[in-house]
């Protein structure tokens, strides 16, 4: 049987070609919007990774340099951070960080499962025709109620891991979840290229999804492989 968690040491433009399909790739690569010195755009992943859809974060200035070659954009997801970011006093203060969803092949064939939250409020909703773009609908009417579900919104708030983050780009599991279950089925494998601290793993686990993570940098390796060896992971 295969292990939970998959974790591998390396490059990932090494280790990508060794791989099997996944069912989603959920990663946070590296943007090349900073001076640090491992901020490096990364963007060769794209091209090497076997699946249909991914969900990247990054930045407006990341995704036009990279451009993702025989992918098409679906969607994309803004995080509202309780904090900011950046010191700069002549522009606003960044709260907010996003993710964009690519696939390819078509979108009717790709495992999506549309997320709720219970926070609807009471009203009527007559559908009376389908938006074009949207491909068919059934005309249809419902009725809300106070607290029942809601489509969720592509706004997600949630407190950054500031504090006791164990990588500087850590995201809380509270947004990648909600990727992860819209696009990846019960049981599936996602992939993530840049595991850093480890926290799609996390969100993997809590879900019941397979996880496959990379790493080059050792030290952030080894926190992420304990971090989901606390949590009593099945690590290879």
């Amino acid at each position: 049987m295969r292990p939970d968690i998959d974790l591998h040491f390396g490059r990932c433009e090494d280790i990508l070609p060794t791989l099997p399909p996944v069912d989603l790739v959920l990663t946070d690569p590296p943007y090349g919007d900073t001076s640090l010195a491992w901020d490096t755009a990364q963007d060769a992943w794209a091209r090497l990774i076997q699946c249909s859809q991914f969900w990247c974060w990054g930045s407006f200035r990341y995704f036009r340099a990279a451009q993702f070659p025989g992918w098409k954009l679906a969607q994309e997801i803004v995080w509202e951070k309780h904090n900011g970011s950046g010191s700069a006093a002549d522009r606003f203060r960044r709260v907010h960080e996003i993710a964009a969803h690519f696939y390819r092949g078509e979108w009717r064939d790709l495992y999506r499962k549309p997320q709720f939250t219970q926070d609807a409020t009471a009203r009527a909703v007559r559908r009376k025709q389908r938006p074009p773009h949207w491909g068919f609908i059934e005309d249809s009417t419902y009725k809300s109620e106070d607290g029942g579900p809601r489509l969720m919104r592509s706004v997600f708030y949630a407190r950054s891991c500031h504090g006791h983050a164990i990588h500087p780009t850590q995201k809380p599991i509270e947004v990648l979840k909600p990727l992860i279950e819209f696009s990846c089925p019960p049981g599936g494998t996602v992939l993530d290229p840049f595991m850093g601290s480890g926290s799609t793993g996390e969100a993997c686990r809590q879900l019941g999804r397979k996880f496959i993570g990379i790493e080059a940098d050792p030290l952030y390796f080894v926190k992420a492989e304990n971090r989901l060896r606390e949590r009593g992971c099945d690590l290879v």
